[in-house]
């Protein structure tokens, strides 16, 4: 049976945002969903950050991920290859990965580039479930993911800024945005 994998990152960031290249992950979320978006499996992880380790006060609120979770955690490269040993059993069946936008794509991107991890994603698909729901409801501009929940006639459940609730939430409306045949095309 096909699986995609919704993942969504929480970084470090301060009011007015920072630049990609700035930011560091500091919590995985991601959902492993069949096609009608029903979970699979899951993986939930908070990421120690090097460059800058203490949170600002904005990110903290923000995320609501305390110091002492990521002062408690591995940083990224420790971290990557349990994530790659837990989507291990699933590759054979993996159809795509999926995140709300492209930022996520592009930190995972940048820092296993960075870091040289290598990762299985590099291999397989990625659908920005952003731009693809505005595509599907003809929209004049992709929305966050919260007002598309509400567009779809949802609620978003969980905490918003958490990597693990935004994914899942995210897996939500991606049944509504699958082609019928179910195979993912890049974007």
């Amino acid at each position: 049976m096909p699986h995609w994998l919704v993942i969504d990152l929480e970084a470090t960031t301060d009011e007015g945002g920072w630049p990609v290249t700035e930011m560091e992950i500091i919590e995985i979320g991601a959902s492993l969903v069949n096609r009608d978006g029903r979970e699979v499996d899951q993986f939930q992880c908070f990421v120690k950050p090097i460059r800058r380790p203490c949170l600002t006060p904005f990110c903290r609120q923000l995320t609501h991920i305390s110091q002492a979770n990521v002062d408690d955690a591995l940083p990224l490269p420790q971290v990557w290859p349990a994530f790659e040993q837990w989507l291990a059993p699933y590759r054979s069946q993996l159809q795509g990965w999926v995140s709300w936008g492209d930022y996520d794509r592009q930190q995972l991107v940048l820092d296993w580039q960075q870091l040289r991890l290598d990762s299985v994603l590099t291999q397989v698909a990625h659908i920005n479930l952003k731009q693809r729901f505005a595509k599907a409801r003809k929209l004049q501009r992709p929305l966050g993911l919260n007002a598309a929940l509400q567009l779809a006639g949802m609620q978003f459940s969980g905490q918003q800024h958490r990597a693990l609730e935004d994914a899942r939430n995210t897996a939500r409306l991606l049944p509504l945005v699958l082609p019928a045949q179910g195979s993912p095309q890049s974007g």
